[in-house]
C-alpha cells in the first residue's frame, strides 16, 4: 500500500538542468570516422543505422542523412529489451512522418532477434555505444557460427575507426562495415545530452553521475517505475536523490572515511559514498534491472 499511495504523489514535472549549457561533443576520431565513411559510399550498397530504442529521437545525428543519405537506409532500434515499447505505433508513425520507413526492432544481444536477411556490402553507421559492433557479431555468430570480429564494449569510443569489410553470411555473401560512433557536433539541449549519457552514449564524467542519477530518478517516478524502491530497501518511492543514492550506499556497503575537523583534533567517520553508489544506480538503470523505460 505504501507503494500505491508513493504513486499518486506529484513528483516534478521537469527536470532542473541547473543552468547547465549545451555541450560540445565531436572528438577527433568522430571526424575522422565520418571522412573515411564518406570516402566508402560508392562501395557500400546499404547504410544501417543503429540507435538506442529507449530514444528512438534524441540524439540520432543528423549529419548522417546529409552526408551519407545518397544509399537506401534502414534504422535498427536496438536494445529493444530495455525500452518500454507500448507506444511502438506512435515511434514509427513519427519516424515514417521524418521519412524513415524502413525501421526495425530488435535485441543484438540475442541472435534469434536477427532475422532481416540482407544482401551486399552494408555500413553499420549510428552514434557512440548503441550496439553496432554487436550487432555484426550477433550476425556471425548466427550465420557464419564464428566469434567476435568487432570489439564491443559498455563505453562509448570503442572502434575508432571505420573497419575493413567483415563477413557476416554466405548465403548470400554479405559484408558489413564497422564504424566509430559520431554524435552530431552539437547536441540539440541539455536533456537531450541527459538522456545520450543516461543510455551510456557519453562519457559519464562529461555529464557528472550525479547529474545523470537525479535525472534517472526523475525519468522513474515520472514512469512510475518504482523498483528501485524493493531493491535498495527505501520505505517508499522517493523524489530526492541524495536521500536515495543515501540508501543505496548503505545497502550495498558503498561507504568511506571523511576527515571531520574538532575543537579536539581530526576525527575520521563513516559517510556514504554518493559516487559509487550513483554509479551503482545508473548501471543497474542500464541493464533493465529497475524497468523497461522510453525516455522520448
Amino acid at each position: 500500500m505504501r507503494l500505491v499511495r508513493g504513486a499518486l504523489r506529484a513528483w516534478r514535472d521537469s527536470f532542473d538542468c541547473g543552468g547547465r549549457s549545451v555541450a560540445m561533443w565531436f572528438p577527433g576520431h568522430m571526424a575522422k570516422g565520418l571522412r573515411q565513411m564518406k570516402g566508402k559510399l560508392q562501395k557500400v550498397d546499404c547504410l544501417v543505422e543503429v540507435h538506442d530504442a529507449r530514444i528512438p529521437f534524441s540524439g540520432r545525428n543528423p549529419v548522417f542523412q546529409e552526408a551519407l543519405g545518397v544509399r537506401p537506409h534502414l534504422l535498427l532500434l536496438n536494445k529493444m529489451d530495455l525500452a518500454d515499447l507500448k507506444e511502438k505505433s506512435r515511434i514509427l508513425e513519427q519516424l515514417k512522418q521524418e521519412g524513415l520507413k524502413n525501421v526495425i526492432f530488435t535485441d543484438c544481444e540475442r541472435e534469434e532477434n536477427i532475422k532481416e536477411n540482407v544482401e551486399y556490402c552494408i555500413m553499420v553507421i549510428g552514434v557512440p555505444n548503441v550496439g553496432k559492433s554487436s550487432l555484426i557479431n550477433a550476425l556471425r555468430r548466427l550465420h557464419l557460427k564464428k566469434g567476435k570480429a568487432s570489439q564491443v564494449g559498455g563505453e562509448p569510443g570503442i572502434t575508432k575507426a571505420v573497419l575493413t569489410k567483415i563477413q557476416v553470411s554466405e548465403r548470400p555473401v554479405m559484408y558489413l562495415i564497422d564504424t566509430p560512433g559520431v554524435l552530431s557536433p552539437r547536441i540539440g539541449s541539455v536533456e537531450t545530452g541527459l538522456k545520450l549519457a543516461l543510455c551510456g552514449t557519453i562519457r559519464d564524467y562529461l555529464v557528472g553521475e550525479d547529474v545523470m542519477a537525479d535525472y534517472l530518478l526523475y525519468n522513474l517516478n515520472k514512469h512510475q517505475l518504482f523498483k528501485y524502491v524493493e531493491r535498495y530497501g527505501l520505505d517508499a518511492p522517493c523524489d530526492d536523490i541524495e536521500s536515495v543514492l543515501k540508501r543505496v550506499a548503505l545497502k550495498l556497503g558503498k561507504t568511506r572515511k571523511v576527515k571531520v575537523l574538532t575543537g579536539t583534533g581530526d576525527v575520521n567517520v563513516i559517510a556514504p559514498d554518493y559516487n559509487a553508489a550513483g554509479y551503482e544506480f545508473v548501471r543497474t538503470f542500464r541493464k533493465g534491472e529497475l524497468g523497461k523505460v522510453m525516455l522520448d
